[in-house]
Formats: structure tokens, C-alpha cells, sequence
């Protein structure tokens, strides 16, 4: 199947062509005929299948064509796109600026983190489709600088992530806001029970898309582990980007703290790192990103922020420094390679107290992840990770025990969720 098959026009055609795309990855292929026959989509596609252009191009396609629910309140946006990162939103700007370069599409970008007076102006000037981030766009709602009263399409893209970020509300208020008739698109590369809910309540008769297994990594990463002492991983990392000759590498701590301190030891090694995270300014993220893509640094160490939304052509290698606490999370940071058909590798560097977080991982992979041997020369200049003393359970003195009736959770150690 060939683009040019699909109901594109020329223009969007031709700006496709400029970006050396011929054929439509499998969920373009099923998500572009789907939109621009009018059906609310529920699509779930791992990441890096081309997921972001399987809904750019149909909603430039039906701006194009002037299709029309409701009434447009002066130059207000036609089309909303929620995403739950500035940089994933960085993203989806840019794909509806490369394909619709030759439309006519006017768009723009809101997000927090940045000043507020260059987004109301790109507003005041009037759009068609605005990226945005939730909180940033209920600040602009909320000051009277955007209308969404004229939205004929809606897409929530990494719907989860939104969820999982603690935007239900805000997504909430937003929907509250939108016409009730709409045409409504929802993209992510995972679709847990609570999004179900939310289609279900969302989409009208939706056609369901979903071109991998859910929580599956793509197909073309090689996944591996070095089970390493905790005190011995800076070692190891810094032994296999220089003897392995690594290009580009992506690393992923858990904590903002430790990539600031990660970074700063492999710039001590010599190696030319970034640092991008929740403490970093947008100009600082935006700048750290940009050397990285262009290859004016070898390292860009970042925190789950960057999972989703970084859209790094080539990049060979990702490091998990530090598992994940979420298994599913494990699934799209590997994700930022292996993508648009290439060839990636995702190595882990697992110490002992991280085994639990490892098993979580390969139970929702379905299979084991292979091992490779630390080397020996590693080894013998780090500590073992010590084994905690177990401490016996001592049963509760029968005086100081509670009586049944008084008994309840406030006493008990609260889960943190």
C-alpha cells in the first residue's frame, strides 16, 4: 500500500514524499481511511510505529476539505490535541508543521513552563488546531485567551499517560467545555482498564485499532541485562559506552537527583552528557534535546519525563540505570529506539534490590530477559551489594495488644499509590 492510495491531497502528499515516506506503517494504514470516513477511533500502537502521523495527516486532511459540525467563534481552533508533556506536544507541533507546510493549517503549541504572552499572541492570530497541554490550556480558558466552543475534533493522545499523571480531572473539565458533537480520536501506545472507561464514555460506536499486543516493546529492540552491584554502575555504563564503542545512548534514571548525579560523573569521564528533567526550565529541556538529536553530545541522561515524546531517529542504544517502579514504563523508554524500523538495543543494569522490579518486567513480557557476564575487571573493583539481616517478627505482648472492637487502619502504615 502506497500513500498515495489513501484519500490524501497533493499537499499533504508532497510533504510526505519530502520526508523520504512512501508506504504507511500498519496503524496509519488502518487509522487514515478510518478518520477521514468520519469514525471515532480508539488506537493503541507501541510506540515508535509512526502513531503520531496516523492522526496528523487525516485531521490536516479533513481541515483541508472545510468539514464542519459546529459554528467557529471568530479564528478559534477547529481541531484540540491533548497530550500530557511539553515534550510530546513539541512533537506533535512539529509533525503538523512538516506535513501541513504546504495546506495552509495554521497551529499552535501551549504549554506550562514557558511564558504565557507568546502562546496568546499565536492565538490571537488565529488557528486551526492547537497542541496542548492540559494545565496550561485551563490557565488560557480560564483568562479568556482561547475559545473551544468551534472544536469539531478532538484527539487524546497517550491517553494513559494522562491518567497516569493525575489529569483525569482536568481532562474532565476540558470535555465539559467541548461541543457535545465532535469527532473524537483516542492514540497511545497502552490502553489500561481505566482508559476503556473513558473511551467508553467518550467515543461514539469508535473503531478499535490495535496493531500490537498491549504493554508489548517493539520488535526490532534486543533487550538485555547486567546483573551488577549498585556501587558498581556507573563503572559498567562507563565501560560499555567507551568499549562497546557506543554512539547516541539514552539513559534513564529514577529520580531528577540521581541523573544530576550521574551526569556529572560521566562528564567527569570524559563523555559529552545532557541532563533533561521535571526541575528543568522548558528552554534548558528544549536545548538539552536539540544537542542530543544533532549529535553534539553522546548522553542525554533523563527521568521518565522523556519515556514518551522524544522522537530520536537512529538512536541505538537505551540504558535503564535504574528499573522502573512501574513495569509498564519499562515498555516505552526502550521504546525511544528500534523506531521507524530500525535496529535498537535496550540494556538494563539491575542490582539486587532492584529483582523485584526485574520479575514485574519479564512477567509482563512474557519471557525472561537474557544476561550478560559483568566483566571481571568490573567486579573486582566494586563492593557486593550487602544482604539485609532479617529481622525477626516479634509477636505483640498480649498487654499491649488493642481490643478487637477498637481495632482499625489508623495505626496501620499507609499505602502511597
Amino acid at each position: 500500500m502506497a500513500f498515495t492510495s489513501l484519500g490524501l491531497s497533493e499537499d499533504i502528499l508532497r510533504a510526505v514524499a519530502e520526508q523520504g515516506y512512501a508506504s504507511p506503517t500498519p496503524i496509519q494504514a488502518q487509522a487514515i481511511p478510518a478518520v477521514l470516513g468520519g469514525r471515532d477511533l480508539l488506537a493503541a500502537a507501541q510506540t515508535g510505529t509512526g502513531k503520531t502521523a496516523a492522526f496528523t495527516l487525516p485531521l490536516l486532511q479533513r481541515l483541508i476539505e472545510g468539514t464542519r459540525v459546529n459554528d467557529r467563534p471568530g479564528r478559534a481552533p477547529r481541531a484540540l490535541v491533548l497530550v500530557p508533556t511539553r515534550e510530546l506536544a513539541a512533537q506533535v507541533s512539529e509533525s503538523v508543521r512538516v506535513y501541513g507546510r504546504h495546506t495552509g493549517i495554521r497551529a499552535a503549541v501551549v504549554f506550562g513552563g514557558v511564558g504565557l504572552q507568546p502562546q496568546v499572541a499565536a492565538l490571537r492570530r488565529g488557528i486551526d488546531i492547537l497542541i496542548a497541554t492540559p494545565g496550561r490550556l485551563l490557565d488560557l480558558v480560564g483568562q479568556r485567551h482561547v475559545n473551544l466552543s468551534g472544536i469539531d475534533f478532538l484527539v487524546l493522545d497517550e491517553a494513559d499517560r494522562m491518567l497516569d499523571m493525575g489529569f483525569i480531572h482536568d481532562l474532565k473539565r476540558i470535555l465539559g467545555l467541548l461541543p457535545k458533537v465532535r469527532q473524537n480520536l483516542l492514540f497511545s501506545a497502552t490502553f489500561s482498564e481505566d482508559i476503556r472507561k473513558l473511551a467508553a464514555g467518550l467515543l461514539h460506536q469508535p473503531l478499535s485499532i490495535e496493531v500490537a499486543p498491549r504493554n508489548a516493546p517493539a520488535e526490532l529492540v534486543s533487550q538485555s541485562v547486567y546483573h551488577v552491584p549498585k556501587t558498581g554502575k556507573q563503572v559498567l555504563l562507563a565501560h560499555l559506552l567507551s568499549h562497546g564503542r557506543w554512539g547516541q545512548t539514552l539513559v534513564f534514571t529514577r529520580t531528577k537527583h540521581g541523573a544530576n548525579r550521574l551526569a556529572e560523573q560521566l562528564d567527569r569521564n570524559g563523555f559529552r552528557v545532557a541532563v533533561i528533567h521535571g526541575n528543568k526550565s522548558q528552554s534548558a529541556r528544549t536545548q538539552a534535546l536539540a544537542a542530543f538529536k544533532e549529535d553534539r553530545v553522546q548522553i542525554l541522561v533523563a527521568t521518565d519525563i522523556a519515556a514518551r515524546g522524544l522522537d530520536i531517529q537512529q538512536l541505538p542504544h537505551v540504558v535503564n540505570y535504574e528499573l522502573p517502579h512501574v513495569p509498564e514504563d519499562y515498555v516505552h523508554r526502550i521504546g525511544r529506539t528500534g523506531r521507524a524500523g530500525a535496529d535498537g538495543a535496550a540494556v538494563s543494569l539491575v542490582c539486587a534490590d532492584e529483582a523485584p522490579q526485574l520479575r514485574d518486567i519479564e512477567r509482563l513480557l512474557g519471557r525472561r530477559l537474557p544476561a550478560h557476564p559483568v566483566p571481571e575487571e568490573i567486579l573486582s573493583t566494586v563492593k557486593a551489594d550487602p544482604t539485609p539481616p532479617r529481622t525477626p517478627i516479634k509477636p505483640m505482648p498480649r498487654s499491649e495488644s488493642r481490643p478487637a472492637s477498637r481495632r482499625g487502619s489508623s495505626n496501620l502504615p499507609r499505602r502511597v499509590l
